[in-house]
């Protein structure tokens, strides 16, 4: 048994839809951030960066929600949400979830959490350069979509690609969201209508895109 604390559409979510892939038993436990819960003691004992999410495996917490894909994938390999050790495509997934987490991610906390720059609110020209950024990031993966897709390792899905939707989904208040472009469009289209996204927009109580 599995136990994921989450908040709905964080960073987590990437953690509760590879669960909800391999189908393996989990709980759910909410860290309620309107309360602060993610700097509770209790909390903070799990996980003492005080963040989502945290997933309790075999008694152990462990975090970092790229890392919490790639330990599930390995512990379920009949769920197909990464190619197998050694393989060409094994190698093409690592490079593209390290790719997401250390250029894509770390770049939505600047936007996000503009206190992390320094500033109470972004300047104009902070603001311009953060979107320039992330938007060279859906240029390089549409091109890369367009050219080998629809998926991120081609014709077969993966953990990988629930991490860009996730992240993609992420981009839809920005003045230019991910789905503006066409490949990466059509490859949160085929997530999106998988039924374990549907599922954990039921259980976490989602509702936009």
């Amino acid at each position: 048994m599995y136990v994921l604390y989450y908040s709905p559409g964080t960073a987590s979510m990437v953690v509760h839809l590879a669960l909800l892939e391999i189908g393996a038993p989990y709980e759910l436990r909410l860290v309620d951030f309107d309360k602060d819960a993610q700097h509770s003691a209790e909390y903070l004992r799990l996980n003492p960066r005080g963040v989502v999410p945290t997933l309790v495996i075999d008694d152990r917490p462990r975090a970092e929600s790229v890392a919490l894909l790639q330990m599930l994938a390995e512990r379920h390999p009949e769920a197909k949400l990464i190619p197998p050790a050694g393989s060409p495509e094994r190698e093409a997934w690592l490079q593209w979830t390290v790719y997401l987490s250390n250029t894509l991610m770390s770049s939505y906390r600047f936007w996000f959490y503009p206190a992390e720059l320094g500033v109470s609110e972004h300047t104009p020209e902070i603001r311009a350069a953060l979107q320039a950024k992330i938007a060279a990031v859906w240029d390089l993966l549409d091109t890369q979509l367009a050219a080998h897709g629809p998926y991120l390792l081609g014709r077969d899905f993966s953990g990988a690609d629930l991490l860009l939707t996730m992240l993609m989904r992420w981009s839809r208040n920005m003045p230019r969201p991910a789905t503006g472009w066409p490949a990466l469009k059509r490859l949160a289209d085929l997530v999106r209508a998988r039924p374990s996204w549907r599922k954990l927009y039921e259980l976490e109580g989602l509702a936009e895109w």
